[in-house]
């Protein structure tokens, strides 16, 4: 394989800005949702969402005109320094105001919104396109493996432990050593300081180009209309962006909104139960990066994905009318195979339909309608009466009938994707 040195040190990154990333991301929903300001932070949410509007295409053009090494220097260091800035005035004054624990959850979003562009940009220039899918497949086990070392740390980092005890997947395992809570503004500094590390990283990279570079000067809206254009051209591979995106629409509404309500709300439990259920469901998205070339590797990538869209409809069902701790964690777990499952066999089929240079601003059409999306679901889920008492399992409910929509446009397309691209 080519560039493999350069690969393995942008995975060694990827591995370090992640799990400090993973921690925060864990850390301030629940720190919303105990302090029963829910609909604060879906105010927050709904406001990083509108600015993503604008920032996501703007984002993908930038991964598109620029070097992307050079993409992914500047924006750790940008996100480094602002992280830092707000961890430093936690430090200061002892304490963060909700607004700047808010704030640092938005810049994480957006860095998330460049992040993966430019990753997923980069990957495909340097890998050999027989690779594409094994290395997709990479990029999630690294992603997940990631989260789980996230949600161990977050355990200890915002519950500590009691007398040495620490409760992780339901039991509880004695230490013998006593750890405290740490403060959120602590947990952001780790944040920024994996930022500077992730920087020295990527600065060491050596690699050749294997996709010529295709320079566009022109403006913005100029080469965001190009993307336009080619989706225009090819409204297969639109729908097929469009309607593959809803489990991760659904999925990103439940690990960065509804759980922590769920598990605060209806299942009454502590940040360990909400951790432990970000743990397994990267356990789930982990596996996944394993086994689901090998699982689908006899049918079509389109048709592997209406199956994975079928059962997190499912899940999402189980979830709304079950109360249970346990069957919890099994749904997170599924829901991560399914999440991630799909995101591989999605990912390998956009780089083998859409031309590098088109890549950035292309799947930036995709991911500003999944917006827009998350801003009307979140319109919704931060009324009052989702959340109030469990209404929150209400949220789910329509989490299930908006996925059972998406099946049905799913199959009335079919035949119009290229149904001979397989994993």
């Amino acid at each position: 394989m080519k560039n493999r040195r350069a690969l393995i040190l942008l995975f060694i990154a990827n591995i370090i800005s992640g799990a400090a990333q993973g921690i925060s991301m864990i850390a301030v929903p629940w720190y919303f949702a105990t302090i029963e300001s829910m609909q604060w932070f879906a105010y927050a949410y709904i406001a990083v969402n509108i600015v993503s509007l604008f920032w996501v295409p703007y984002a993908g053009s930038l991964v598109d005109r620029y070097d992307r090494k050079r993409v992914f220097l500047v924006v750790n260091l940008a996100t480094g320094f602002l992280m830092i800035s707000i961890a430093s005035i936690g430090y200061f004054y002892g304490a963060l105001h909700w607004t700047f624990i808010a704030a640092a959850f938005c810049l994480t979003f957006l860095n998330y919104n460049i992040h993966y562009t430019a990753l997923y940009a980069l990957v495909q220039e340097i890998s050999e396109q027989k690779y594409y899918s094994r290395i997709s497949s990479y990029l999630e086990i690294q992603g997940q493996f990631t989260a789980i070392i996230a949600g161990v740390l977050a355990i200890f980092l915002i519950e500590g432990t009691t007398d040495g005890w620490v409760r992780i997947f339901g039991f509880s395992f004695n230490l013998g050593i006593n750890v405290k809570a740490w403060p959120i503004y602590q947990i952001f500094g780790i944040d920024a300081a994996s930022y500077f590390i992730s920087f020295l990283f990527i600065l060491a990279m050596r690699y050749t180009s294997l996709i010529p570079k295709k320079i566009d000067t022109k403006s913005l809206l100029t080469r965001l209309s190009g993307g336009l254009k080619f989706l225009k051209e090819n409204t297969a591979i639109f729908w097929f962006g469009i309607l593959s995106y809803i489990v991760f629409l659904t999925v990103s509404l439940e690990g960065f909104y509804l759980g922590a309500l769920y598990v605060n709300n209806h299942l009454e439990a502590n940040a360990d139960v909400y951790a432990t259920n970000e743990m397994t469901y990267s356990l789930g998205a982990l596996i996944a990066g394993f086994i689901i070339r090998k699982l689908f590797k006899s049918i079509n990538i389109p048709l592997s994905i209406l199956i994975m869209m079928s059962i997190t409809a499912l899940q999402f069902a189980i979830l709304a009318h079950t109360k249970s701790e346990y069957i919890l964690y099994f749904m997170a777990f599924l829901l991560g195979l399914m999440n991630a499952g799909t995101r591989i066999q999605r990912v390998t089929y956009l780089f083998r339909t859409i031309p590098n240079d088109l890549f950035g601003r292309s799947t930036s059409i995709f991911k500003i309608l999944n917006i827009l999306f998350r801003i009307l679901f979140l319109g919704i889920f931060s009324l009052s009466y989702f959340l109030k008492d469990n209404h929150v399992i209400y949220s789910y409910d329509i989490l299930t009938l908006s996925l059972i929509f998406a099946i049905i446009l799913m199959i009335r397309k079919y035949k119009s994707f290229n149904l001979t691209i397989k994993p």
